[in-house]
């Protein structure tokens, strides 16, 4: 989950007070909504298998060491090892493989650790006895960590020699990872406008608030020194550490702590200075926790209970390690994924998982993330509810669901693709100008490995979606998909325009979508009305070929020309081009 800016954060600092073009960031735009269907959440009935024991394994096996960071979705490797270190009767121990998984959040150390047995094993030794040859962390993180890593990789060996690439997922985040503010902000999400909220800047929390308010409209300030009040605005974490991004929320809540940042005026930096609290922040379990139990009034605005398929728990492996070592390494997975299938089927494994998550973590007791795992609900003195937590694991048949390779669309790409935008866009601490550029999909993930274990792990059956009601409305947002003249053929601009709306939307599946086609007035109405909906109609089955689920959509229909935006007269072809539209409204379910 802390993707953050370690490794270059001093770096872009200085950069930025040195470099004039860093220095005039202005707030944007960024385009988004979220959706994609249906909910990776497969069955693979198979026996209870026997849980491992405490007791650390004697056999003399490849000794192989993972880092990252400490959250509940890392659980199938924790519990398929038994512990910080393979136990006696445990997946690993039975796969033929000595594990070390290694607990840390912070960004900077975990790529160390892997330069580190990257540098062991271009020195021939095949398995590093430093560092760590793979890392688990948010796989909405993978377009940054792949590309500074593989920036720095690239100076010490030259390019082309290694490479680190994004090869499996052991679950996903359900509702852990939030944006936290108060009340007010629930009902009425606009007032995100002139927000302060603390965030590791870059990291998958801060993507949950940046994707929310490009789902409203609202601009984002990528400069974290400066204060735009018709933007949402971040200023980063302390130590780039999620924990602190709650803290300092509370602190400013508390003492009414002001942190004083550069006025921007017309979008442009003014050399005015003004004084601003912290009113919310990004994080997760705890920080989450942390926040709801001292300050009242506070709750969770948007969560990837929403975008459900936004942050997955990513194993980043040295790709060529892993080919030197593919029978190891299949193991590695094949036991991963059997157990994370039994995590599914059975709660005892889930509560032994929680247990191996407390040792591996460092914290608290099992029943501490057991309960996190599974996500509760609290009230606080005024009655607001809360949520807590929320994780998924996978089976072998979610990851092939959730990377397309049971023949459906990848929802990992439209993510990694979708962030690797907002990175381009937002620019944010100025990592264009320290990364070269984002590594493309195609050349950050390599699925070879998941593949080669389909035959040693059972297939699953895919989860049916139930029946849900449409409640509040997330979003809504006009698109101009452009049209083949007088037809419903979309054009290749407008292709452009709905791959973006399916990119953005393959964040979250727990929700449905309407699309109302709209004209101008030009010509007969009734032909309009007719055009109008069969744009819409286009509009859906473009969706559906770039892998939408056609039990996504909850209205498809057209109004003609009834209904120009608002103060729009069509008295100008200016006017007349707006109103050519297709409207999209995201809508919550239960």
């Amino acid at each position: 989950m802390l993707i953050g800016i370690p490794a270059l954060l001093l770096a872009v600092v200085v950069l930025y007070f040195v470099s004039p073009n860093i220095r005039h960031m202005v707030s944007r735009n960024v385009k988004s909504i979220s959706v994609n269907d249906s909910l990776v959440n497969n069955t693979m009935s198979t026996a209870e298998l026997s849980l491992p024991s405490d007791k650390v394994s004697t056999k003399t096996m490849p000794k192989v060491t993972l880092i990252g960071y400490a959250w509940n979705a890392a659980a199938p490797w924790t519990v398929a090892n038994g512990g910080i270190n393979t136990t006696e009767g445990s997946l690993m121990e039975s796969a033929g493989v000595s594990l070390q998984i290694v607990k840390q959040n912070d960004l900077d150390k975990i790529r160390n650790a892997q330069l580190l047995a990257l540098k062991e094993f271009n020195e021939n030794q095949i398995y590093p006895a430093t560092g760590a040859v793979g890392v688990l962390i948010m796989g909405d993180g993978g377009p940054y960590y792949t590309s500074t890593t593989q920036q720095q990789i690239d100076k010490i060996y030259g390019v082309g020699k290694y490479h680190v690439k994004s090869v499996a997922a052991s679950g996903v985040s359900y509702g852990e990872d939030k944006l936290i503010g108060p009340v007010a902000w629930k009902l009425n999400p606009q007032l995100l406008r002139g927000a302060l909220i603390a965030a590791v800047i870059g990291d998958g929390d801060w993507v949950v608030a940046v994707n929310y308010c490009a789902q409203l409209g609202i601009p984002v300030n990528p400069d974290p020194t400066t204060y735009d009040k018709n933007a949402a605005n971040f200023i980063q974490a302390e130590e780039s550490d999620y924990i602190k991004s709650a803290s300092m929320l509370v602190k400013c809540q508390k003492t009414n702590f002001k942190y004083s940042l550069k006025l921007m005026k017309n979008g442009k930096r003014t050399n005015k200075d003004t004084l601003v609290g912290i009113n919310g922040c990004a994080t997760w379990f705890p920080g989450d926790k942390n926040v709801f139990d001292v300050l009242p009034g506070y709750t969770d605005i948007i969560s990837t209970r929403v975008y459900n398929n936004q942050m997955a728990c990513s194993l980043i492996i040295i790709d060529e390690w892993a080919k030197a070592n593919a029978a190891v390494f299949e193991n590695m997975l094949a036991a991963m994924y059997t157990a994370g299938n039994q995590i599914k089927l059975y709660d005892s494994w889930l509560v032994k998982a929680c247990e191996c998550n407390s040792k591996v973590f460092m914290l608290q007791d099992g029943p501490y993330w057991y309960k996190a795992f599974n996500s509760y609900t609290g009230h606080d003195a005024n009655n607001i509810e809360y949520s807590i937590g929320g994780t998924r694991a996978f089976n072998y048949a979610d990851a092939e669901q959730y990377y397309g390779l049971n023949g459906g669309a990848s929802r990992y790409e439209a993510v990694y693709t979708q962030i690797a935008g907002y990175l381009d866009t937002l620019n944010p601490m100025g990592y264009k100008e320290n990364v070269s550029a984002t590594i493309p999909y195609a050349d950050a993930v390599n699925l070879e490995y998941l593949q080669a274990i389909k035959s040693k792990l059972a297939t699953g059956t895919a989860y049916t979606p139930k029946t849900t009601t449409t409640t509040t409305v997330l979003a809504k947002a006009d698109y101009k998909v452009n049209f083949v003249t007088g037809s419903a053929v979309i054009d290749a601009t407008g292709l452009a325009i709905v791959k973006k709306i399916y990119g953005a939307n393959a964040f979250s599946e727990d929700t449905k979508i309407n699309i109302i086609g709209h004209t101008d007035n030009v010509g007969d109405p009734a032909f309009n009305l007719s055009l109008s909906i069969k744009r819409a109609e286009a509009v859906k089955q473009a969706l559906i070929d770039l892998g939408f689920s056609s039990t996504r959509f909850n209205i498809v229909t057209g109004k003609g020309d009834t209904s120009p935006l608002p103060g729009n007269t069509n008295a100008t072809e200016a006017e007349r081009y707006q109103n050519r539209r297709v409207e999209i409204t995201v809508l919550n379910t239960k």
